[in-house]
């Protein structure tokens, strides 16, 4: 459950006023009472803080994109009788709705629906919420054929709610639009397979996603950076760039380097390296495997198990391949009793790890099932949490704006205390942990949206996403407190007064995990990497064989002084290699002929500029290290 923390402009109304009569513009599309997101024919029951909420706001796309996914599931009632409805929900960009059918809908079936869809909207249907006891809800869909709603209802407890628009029912907790007519512009966008509650035990689904906005002008906005995303899509670029392979017979979501995708990846962790070094990190490299015990005992056996691969025996002993790298690093904080004096010990490592992830959920380098963490376990006292929070995100932020991200949405994710019993730690452990990471988000000046309640039973953490030059979201950076492993290692040390001490335990990861991370480097690049990440920054190219010698010579050179750099000796024509090379999204090229030679120059050509002529090679060398020194700036 998401509580609001962020609730300016609230007001309190009277007992018995309706929300719509409230509202003061016709923008409103709910409201937040007391917490709860309620629909605007919701009637306060007692005088009440209130908060109006639009499309601007995450909460008004979240109901506005939710509400379509009710009328797209109407419209294909209405085509298709006998469709089964599954889910709906909105996601981060727009909506989508899974569809029991026999067959998969086709690009016309689309079309016919979208039609439908305008025609709901123009009949402007009302959201009516109505409260059903479970079994009359059970009776209500078993009746309209719905299997998927009566098998979701068995997962639920105490009264139910159903959203109806005219004859079209839904089994949904809203809340939701007043009527349909308030979804202005939209657009299907695609159908796909999809496993009934993704299990591939499941039958197939057919889901349609979709997206609608309030004008056509942002509408058409979105779908030009669809089209642009499309162009951007990592998993062409990386088969185009030659960075990396996937191959069904190595398997599903493991990620093989090509060498010019580990030129990339070791400028990245070297980078990496030489930024946490800085800040008093030290580093340890843990192994792939480890007893069945040790995952017991740090209760990822458990918590985890359907990620874990299967279990190993040799010897009369179970391993397992590690899904996490933190047993390790605590296991090296209890190589020895530990003093006041170490602390803060900061251990790092680009831990490779292994989940087992649903085939239907692997996408690129987004979603695998091998990926390197940029993993550090911080251990510190309770005086020193916020500095180490503050120190972390500091790097964090360093770290983001030398790859060219400057713009983040943060998240505080913590617990709700009227909950208690579905977390660790005591209410001191929470507040102390909670208040010291505002702090450190104080301090640091970033903003951020408090989500109560969605905190994981261990701990409260920091989330920050990074912006990408489409404004997409991409999750990067977690900062985690961690109750759970102290108190399962027994992790202490030795305080100023010879006593014995819990430790603070805080997890966290700068850019999530390699694979990630540069997946989302060649897309906010589109490829065109900076000159610093460039795996080759130069490419030679001869107009003839006659001119190799001096060709081979200038590259040797450019080598020599740490310009990364290629030649192309093929017999093939000069607009040939050209073409290719801006196919490679390179830098630079360097063009060779007799006159290069005859004068000592060099001919140039910019991927941004194009042409820019002849050149000397010393002062081509100090414009290349200039750019590379710059990094993304």
């Amino acid at each position: 459950m998401v509580l609001f923390d962020n609730m300016e402009n609230q007001k309190v109304y009277k007992k018995g006023i309706r929300l719509s009569d409230a509202a003061e513009n016709d923008n409103i599309i709910a409201a937040i009472v007391e917490d709860e997101l309620k629909d605007l024919s919701f009637i306060l029951s007692k005088d009440s803080k209130v908060k109006f909420i639009s499309f601007d706001e995450e909460e008004g796309k979240k109901i506005y994109w939710h509400s379509t996914a009710h009328i797209l599931a109407y419209a294909v009632k209405r085509l298709y009788p006998h469709a089964k409805l599954a889910i709906g929900p909105a996601i981060n960009e727009g909506f989508y709705y899974d569809f029991g059918v026999e067959k998969p809908f086709t690009p016309e079936d689309i079309e016919k629906i979208e039609k439908e869809m305008k025609k709901i909207i123009k009949e402007d249907y009302l959201f009516k919420k109505e409260d059903l006891s479970k079994e009359n809800a059970h009776k209500l869909f078993q009746k309209l054929g719905e299997d998927y709603k009566v098998e979701l209802l068995e997962e639920l407890e105490g009264p139910v709610t159903i959203y109806r628009n005219d004859s079209f029912i839904d089994l949904c907790r809203g809340p939701h639009l007043p009527e349909t007519g308030r979804v202005k512009y939209f657009k299907l966008l695609s159908s796909s397979g999809a496993y009934w509650k993704g299990d591939e035990s499941n039958e197939m689904l057919q889901r349609i996603y979709g997206i609608s906005f309030e004008s056509q002008k942002e509408l058409e906005e979105y779908l030009e950076r669809m089209e642009e995303a499309k162009r951007r899509d990592h998993r062409l670029l990386g088969t185009e760039l030659s960075l990396w392979m996937m191959d069904d017979e190595i398997g599903p979501g493991l990620v093989v380097w090509l060498p010019r995708g580990m030129i990339l990846r070791k400028i990245i962790e070297d980078f990496w390296w030489d930024e946490h070094r800085k800040r008093g990190y030290e580093f340890i490299l843990s192994p792939h495997l480890a007893r069945t015990n040790l995952w017991k005992q740090s209760g990822h056996l458990d918590y985890y198990n359907e990620l874990i691969y299967p279990i190993m025996e040799k010897d009369n002993q179970g391993y397992l391949v590690k899904p996490m790298n933190c047993p390790f690093h605590i296991k090296v904080y209890k190589q020895k009793r530990r003093s006041y004096r170490e602390l803060p010990m900061r251990l790092a490592e680009l831990g490779t790890v292994y989940r087992y992830e649903k085939s239907g959920v692997l996408h690129g380098l987004l979603r695998v099932r091998g990926f390197t963490q940029d993993d550090a376990h911080l251990f510190c006292m309770v005086d020193q949490a916020k500095d180490e929070l503050i120190s972390t995100i500091l790097l964090a932020k360093d770290i983001f704006t030398t790859f060219g991200f400057t713009d983040y949405k943060v998240e505080l994710s913590v617990w709700d205390i009227n909950e208690k019993e579905r977390y660790m730690g005591d209410e001191e452990d929470w507040n102390n942990a909670e208040q010291s990471l505002i702090r450190a988000l104080e301090e640091t000046e970033l903003s951020y949206q408090k989500r109560k309640g969605e905190a994981a039973f261990y701990g409260p953490k920091i989330d920050i996403k990074i912006l990408d030059s489409l404004k997409r979201e991409w999750q990067a950076t977690t900062i985690q407190f961690d109750f759970n492993l102290p108190k399962r290692f027994d992790l202490k040390f030795m305080g100023q007064d010879g006593q014995y001490h819990n430790i603070i335990l805080i997890h966290r990861a700068i850019l999530g995990s390699l694979e990630r991370f540069i997946g989302t480097l060649v897309e906010h690049y589109a490829g065109k990497f900076p000159m610093w990440l460039a795996p080759i920054q130069v490419k030679i190219l001869p107009i003839t064989s006659n001119v190799n010698e001096y060709a081979e010579k200038i590259k040797n050179e450019l080598i020599s002084s740490g310009i990364r750099t290629k030649s192309d000796y093929r017999n093939e024509k000069l607009s040939l290699k050209i073409r290719e090379a801006t196919m490679e999204k390179l830098p630079y090229m360097i063009i060779i002929g007799e006159k290069e030679i005859d004068t000592k120059t060099i001919s140039v050509r910019s991927r941004e500029k194009g042409n820019i002529g002849s050149m000397n090679l010393l002062d081509f060398q100090e414009l290349v290290k200039n750019e590379i020194n710059k990094k993304s700036n």
